[in-house]
């Protein structure tokens, strides 16, 4: 599963700023909202409690203690007003009570605005009826066609003539509307919402300038980072300020001084190396020479010496032969790494070429050469004669027959693969096969080879632009594949 895509340290610090103020900003609006509600809801409350009570103590002394539907009409009439509504009950009658028809229209807003609804009975919340009967004052809010609402419940009482109070049973309700108090509170809301899209504007300004300033050092020690990842050692920050970031940047070139320092060693050692390994390897040619013309000397003489001296004379042939092939890879490897290795391309058959590599060193009868004529390509055939003669010998010593050899061409690459099938490489060999002195196995360290043979392979084809890689067939067996362009730009230099 590939993984999600995530957010950049921008939008993360832009996204991080944005909540921390909607949430502060939310915060501080509640904070301000619910006090302000209250104290607004709480002021039009006691006024409306205050007003009713005052209209009502205007009725006393009451006119009987058993009121008929007019003198109810009359009390509810008499707590009525532009912005109310009220009903009188008693004992389950209840006052017709008539709103005035109408109120002034606010400043501004054109027509006048039509008068309270006649306040019902079932409109009443029985909580507040039922305080109501228990002989206290109350009060509910509601929602009513629409609007808020504030209903006030109050018991009226007769006063005996010895003082004493008793209920009397007639309980009056008013509705009073707080549409100008919930306009109050939409007015604050939105004044509330205002403030806070303008503290987030703010904000985001200010957390744009804010990353800016600690996103360009990271930016700018990000590229920094890829510049010294590429090879380019002199890569430096500028330091500014003293700040954590400037640290940073500080510490971070004093790591690329340090950096530049130990490769430049390690750069002076590798050449140094190699510089010693070709000039022992040349200097080691003309010794080489003279050995190899005493080996020869010692091949025809060995037969006819003692048992023991014809098996040293054998030896010290032998391994003058091999130190020769040592030194000729060295010298070779020692042309790469110092860059004069060139090509000589020419044109050449392919087919011709493989089987000319087969003859030359007599394994024409033991490789099976699968090779379609006519496919030709531009390319040095001395090298590549080096390629194809180090895979099919090691084929051929390492391997178990057959050994095979095909050629595979389109229009603009062709391919060589050696096969052989034998037990093919262990997976813990496969990424060191081309590893300069390695041997897949410890028992081979002093066996015929330098270790160096596929290295020069590969070498080989990557000067030709191409390529070597190696795998292990699925029914066994290793399989080495050449691939080469069927162009290779001319280029001078030493072939040899």
């Amino acid at each position: 599963m590939a993984p999600r895509p995530s957010l950049g340290l921008h939008a993360r610090l832009l996204l991080a700023f944005a909540l921390l103020c909607a949430v502060t900003a939310m915060a501080v609006a509640g904070a301000m909202y619910v006090p302000a509600r209250n104290a607004i809801l709480g002021r039009a409350q006691d006024a409306a409690v205050r007003e009713m009570t005052g209209r009502l103590e205007a009725l006393f002394p009451l006119r009987t203690a058993t009121p008929d539907t007019h003198d109810l009409d009359m009390i509810a009439h008499a707590v009525t007003d532009r912005n109310s509504s009220a009903i009188a009950v008693y004992n389950g009658v209840h006052s017709p009570a008539r709103p005035v028809p109408g109120t002034p229209g606010l400043p501004g807003r054109g027509r006048p605005e039509p008068g309270p609804p006649v306040l019902e009975p079932q409109v009443i919340p029985k909580g507040l009826r039922h305080l109501v009967a228990s002989g206290r004052v109350g009060w509910q809010r509601v929602a009513w066609q629409g609007a808020p609402w504030l209903i006030i419940g109050t018991p009226l009482v007769i006063v005996e003539p010895d003082n004493t109070t008793r209920l009397s049973g007639i309980e009056v309700y008013v509705a009073r509307s707080l549409l100008p108090e919930q306009r109050s509170l939409d007015e604050l809301t939105a004044w509330a919402w205002f403030c806070a899209g303008a503290a987030l504007a703010f904000a985001v300004v200010l957390a744009l300038l804010a990353i800016r300033g600690v996103l360009g050092p990271v930016r700018e020690l990000g590229r920094a980072a890829r510049l010294l990842g590429k090879g380019e050692l002199r890569t430096r920050i500028t330091v500014r300020g003293s700040d954590e970031l400037a640290e940073v940047a500080r510490t971070f070139n004093d790591t690329a001084a340090e950096l530049e320092r130990l490769v430049g060693q390690l750069r002076e050692m590798e050449a140094d190396a190699r510089r010693f390994v070709a000039d022992v390897s040349h200097e080691l040619r003309t010794p080489l020479a003279a050995l190899a013309a005493v080996a020869d000397v010692l091949d025809e003489q060995a037969a006819r010496l003692p048992e023991p001296a014809g098996r040293a004379a054998r030896l010290v042939s032998q391994e003058t032969l091999n130190l020769t092939a040592l030194v000729n890879d060295l010298i070779e490897i020692s042309r790469f790494d110092s860059g004069v290795a060139a090509l000589a391309p020419n044109d050449v058959d392919m087919a011709e070429l493989v089987r000319a590599t087969l003859r030359a060193r007599g394994w024409s009868e033991q490789v099976n050469a699968e090779v379609p004529s006519g496919v030709t390509a531009r390319l040095d055939p001395r090298r590549v004669d080096v390629i194809l003669a180090n895979l099919v010998g090691n084929a051929l010593r390492h391997g178990e027959p057959p050994v095979s050899v095909r050629l595979r061409a389109d229009e603009h690459w062709i391919a060589v693969e050696v096969r052989d099938h034998g037990p093919g490489l262990d997976e813990a060999v496969l990424p060191h096969v081309f590893d300069r002195f390695y041997k897949a196995s410890a028992a081979r360290a002093r066996s015929e080879g330098s270790g160096l043979g596929l290295a020069i392979a590969r070498e080989n084809a990557r000067l030709h632009q191409g390529d070597l890689t190696v795998t292990n067939a699925p029914d066994g067996g290793a399989v080495f594949t050449l691939r080469l362009p069927r162009q290779t730009p001319d280029a001078d230099g030493d072939s040899e």
